[in-house]
């Protein structure tokens, strides 16, 4: 029968201490491969606990892969989980082959998010109460600028927290971020000339891409896009991310948004599309302004996404024109429908009017913070933190870690996919000269770091993309031990 001490719990749930438990018996080996664990009824009789408890555990333990069951059988300690941590234990050779049937262990590749932080009680509520108001506007088809009440909403919170005056006359609601982009490219005509950074977002660059633009990857350097290159291939579009930018995470110094207005304001034709990536999410100091707030000639179309802030599935997004251009983009797209449904918007308008937005986006600040803090105290406190470095964290919800080893980069990539953990290399979002993404060559922009050098000339520096988002705080301990095992076994 299994033995565990409660009183060394600590601050852990009576669940997540069991779990750890019993997760950490398997690793020891103390619970073999095949070994039949007791049951929830019998478990929990002898530790003095409660049937749910013991069942929430095991749950955890079956999603993780540690354990498994069978009807009117019982549970069983998994084949991979115990082959896996036996080897972790022992540092012997190591099986790391992962059945393509399984999902990754921890996916820092996805901007998912956590299932149990959206605000469903919340949400629920001013559900029922738009629906419960008999709002004939439920009933309305709405036009390609969508619903006043969301644009009205949005107005205010650009107003209050983002310091951006806007009409909302000047608000297009979509449906995510590709739908305006493509409203975009028809509006301005598929002869424009489009920037992009590189490295940057390549799902922006195959859209305007893909709706007949041409497009061309400028480098950028720790300041940003370099507005110099924007003169050099004749371009009249550019799409930026000066609040954060990604994957780098480097934030646009004034002296370079002033300059891309400057190169913006030479010619009637030259916009910027400026995206706002989670620019509500940043963990120290004031964010500059946003460029389309100190844009004085109507050059800056502004475009943001609730889809980061409440969950990727939430196909709500944003985009504000110049007030001179809005007049133009009525007459020439002014036949859309909004592609968002009116229960939606009418929803969500008043989920931002009765400040419950607002509370969301504070609350998932402090969880954001907390799971980076979480995920950072724990590499530093292995062997990685010899041999790796941590860059652009204080903002946005992922950050770089640039990993000195033997591995060629992707290599190393490989050998974390084959211990279960999905992650990029900042190298997956540059561009090469034939304006694909890069699979192999030149590197415009070098990361500054402290693991120059060494005492080994062989050992090279492999800089990856961690998206923390959608982690469990639960799996940090287990996420870095895989880690350093994908590093470090020979």
């Amino acid at each position: 029968m299994i033995t565990i001490d409660f009183e060394k719990k600590g601050n852990l749930s009576l669940t997540d201490f069991l779990f750890e438990s019993i997760k950490n018996l398997i690793s020891e080996n103390k619970l073999k491969n095949q070994e039949k664990l007791p049951s929830k009824r019998a478990l929990a009789s002898h530790l003095g606990i409660s049937v749910i408890t013991v069942q929430n555990a095991y749950l955890r333990l079956i999603d993780e892969g540690y354990i498994y069951s069978i009807e009117k059988k019982g549970f069983f300690v998994s084949d991979f989980a115990s082959q896996f941590h036996k080897s972790v234990e022992k540092k012997s050779e190591i099986n790391y082959s992962v059945p393509e049937s399984k999902k990754y262990f921890t996916d820092f590749a996805s901007n998912s998010t956590s299932l149990e932080k959206f605000p469903f009680t919340l949400w629920s509520h001013t559900m029922r109460q738009v629906l419960n108001g008999q709002n004939e506007n439920l009933l309305k088809r709405t036009n390609v600028f969508g619903s006043l009440e969301l644009r009205k909403a949005i107005c205010k919170y650009l107003s209050d927290f983002r310091n951006l005056e806007v009409n909302e006359n000047q608000i297009i609601i979509g449906a995510g971020t590709e739908s305006l982009y493509s409203m975009l490219v028809q509006f301005l005509g598929r002869n424009q000339r489009i920037a992009v950074e590189n490295p940057g977002y390549h799902k922006a660059y195959e859209i305007f891409r893909l709706n007949g633009l041409e497009c061309f990857p400028v480098d950028i350097d720790e300041k940003g896009i370099i507005v110099s290159e924007l003169e050099k291939i004749n371009a009249n579009v550019v799409h930026v991310s000066p609040s954060h930018h990604f994957p780098t995470g480097i934030i646009t110094d004034f002296k370079r948004r002033s300059e891309l207005l400057d190169w913006a304001k030479k010619s009637e034709d030259r916009f910027i599309i400026e995206d706002d990536y989670d620019s509500e999410f940043r963990f120290a100091g004031k964010p500059l302004p946003i460029l389309q707030s100190i844009d004085n000639f109507g050059k800056v179309v502004y475009i943001n996404t609730f889809s980061k802030t409440l969950s990727p599935s939430f196909r709500i997004s944003y985009m504000v024109l110049p007030e001179r251009l809005v007049e133009a983009f009525a007459q020439k797209l002014g036949f859309y429908s909004c592609q968002v449904s009116s229960f939606e918007q009418l929803t969500l308008a008043k989920f931002i009017e009765d400040g419950f937005y607002e509370k969301h986006i504070n609350k998932m600040k402090n969880y954001y913070r907390s799971l980076r803090n979480n995920l950072i105290t724990a590499l530093k406190k292995t062997e990685l933190s010899k041999i790796a470095e941590i860059k652009e964290e204080t903002a946005g919800l992922h950050f770089l870690l640039a990993i000195k080893s033997d591995f060629e980069e992707k290599t190393l990539q490989q050998r974390f996919r084959n211990c279960g953990i999905n992650i990029s290399l900042l190298s997956d979002y540059y561009y090469d000269k034939g304006d694909r993404p890069l699979e192999k060559g030149d590197r415009p922009l070098t990361v500054q770091s402290s693991l120059a050098g060494g005492d080994r000339p062989l050992e090279k520096i492999s800089t990856f993309v961690i998206n923390y988002s959608g982690i469990e705080n639960s799996k940090i301990s287990e996420t870095v031990k895989r880690m350093c095992l994908a590093v470090f076994e020979k």
